[in-house]
């Protein structure tokens, strides 16, 4: 018998959507890192992951439920932050970014608004950039506001800690912009072999 608690580590189109799952909690938000992207950055952690990778670095951050629900006074002291003429841009990391939507299109529009593209936005995802390309309208809304996609679960079998921005050797840096102009994916040309 099948186990009916054990989710699927490769979800169909549209089979997980963020207005079904999302609770727009918020794990965690830290201003001002150097470790999520290029530059100082500010990160915000979503709640709520259905990929349950084996190894997880932030294994707690896969509740829906898990830390505080997003507010606008945190919104405001992140566009404050994102301010700061040393700041680069915004991270978004979870949990899923991508089963976050109403949360992370929200905060990233307004980035745009408050900032064009002077600062900009990475997002890391258990979706592969394939999967969001076929997948539901919001994914391909936050998809087109950020700049930089870390893409694809991470396999505890291809683990490497010397890599950039990444846990395993399947991930990619890909540079949205480009990837969405050319058709293909197309790397972020700082990525260190």
């Amino acid at each position: 018998m099948a186990d009916s608690h054990k989710l699927p580590q490769n979800p169909k189109p549209k089979e997980w959507l963020a207005d079904d799952l999302s609770q727009n909690y918020i794990a965690d938000y830290k201003p001002f890192n150097f470790v999520d992207g290029e530059g100082v950055r500010n990160s915000l952690y979503v709640s709520g992951c259905r990929f349950s990778c084996p190894g997880c670095y932030n294994k707690i951050a896969q509740n829906f439920h898990y830390g505080q629900p997003y507010t606008a006074d945190l919104e405001d002291q992140i566009i404050t932050d994102t301010a700061q003429s040393y700041v680069q841009g915004l991270t978004l990391l979870g949990g899923e970014p991508f089963l976050n939507t109403n949360v992370c299109l929200q905060l990233t529009r307004r980035i745009r608004k408050e900032f064009g593209h002077t600062k900009d936005i990475w997002s890391w995802s258990g979706y592969t950039w394939e999967e969001l390309l076929q997948d539901s309208d919001d994914k391909l809304a936050l998809l087109h506001e950020i700049d930089i996609l870390v893409d694809g679960r991470f396999m505890l079998a291809q683990k490497d800690l010397t890599l950039q921005f990444r846990g395993s050797s399947n991930q990619r840096i890909i540079d949205v912009p480009k990837s969405l102009a050319a058709g293909h994916v197309v790397l972020w040309d700082k990525l260190v072999k």
